[in-house]
């Protein structure tokens, strides 16, 4: 990459994601998280749950979010469901899949404190522990800034090339999972380079009979420590 190249990526901010958002983190100049867009109403999504590794196998853990409304709420808008102990209900989960873990000793207190947070606004939450565990994967989280505070308020490919260009970035970074939606034609034609990530996930240690792929960073930190599992990620 060269020097004058500003590299910007665009996601939104994912409950305890995978190893893969963080390659795009550890890449990255700027990092813009998605908040203002809007949470889907139905559908499952990475914004209120993560996959750990319970039992050998992939399980769900998640964050319960609000539903009871009508129209629609973007990211930045929507609220945890707090009328029950949730978080309690977490921590045992990490603490039962976890504990034989190599590294559980470690992680397990930053683990404990992320999911204690005290917000009721699911965004925040997710922030707070993104840049939780940036930091104990040596990764800037100062690269960080929220889509709700820019001017950019277009939708689809357009949105993702305002944002870019409004943050001063030169070139955009694409996940594996945008080619159903992204018109990838329109980047070069507002004068960026579009840059696919191409991450594939390195098998590592697990606590279950063969690797699992697409758990959520936290099981890497478990298994192989924080070092180990920042070497799996790509760096700027």
């Amino acid at each position: 990459m060269s020097g004058e190249e500003r590299l910007v990526a665009i996601h939104q901010p994912n409950f305890l994601p995978w190893l893969g958002w963080f390659d795009k983190l550890a890449r990255a100049d700027v990092f813009v998280l998605l908040d203002s867009v809007q949470f889907p109403k139905k559908a499952g999504t990475w914004i209120n749950r993560t996959q750990l590794v319970v039992g050998g196998e992939l399980a769900w853990a998640t964050v319960p979010v609000v539903r009871s409304y009508h129209g629609v709420l973007a990211i930045n808008e929507m609220r945890i469901e707090e009328s029950r102990p949730w978080r309690r209900k977490l921590l045992r989960t990490f603490e039962q899949s976890y504990r034989k873990a190599k590294h559980f000793d470690e992680v397990m207190p930053v683990v404990r404190e992320v999911v204690e947070t005290q917000t009721d606004s699911i965004a925040e939450y997710n922030e707070t522990g993104l840049r939780r565990l940036a930091d104990l994967l040596g990764l800037d989280a100062n690269r960080f800034v929220r889509s709700s505070e820019l001017a950019a308020g277009a939708s689809s490919t357009d949105l993702l090339v305002e944002i870019t260009t409004e943050v001063g970035g030169t070139a955009y970074l694409a996940g594996g999972g945008a080619g159903g939606y992204q018109e990838d034609e329109m980047f070069p034609a507002a004068g960026l380079r579009l840059v696919q990530q191409g991450f594939e996930p390195s098998a590592y240690q697990q606590l279950a009979p063969e690797f699992r792929p697409g758990a959520s960073v936290v099981d890497a930190l478990m298994n192989i420590g924080p070092e180990a599992t920042a070497t799996l990620l790509a760096r700027a």
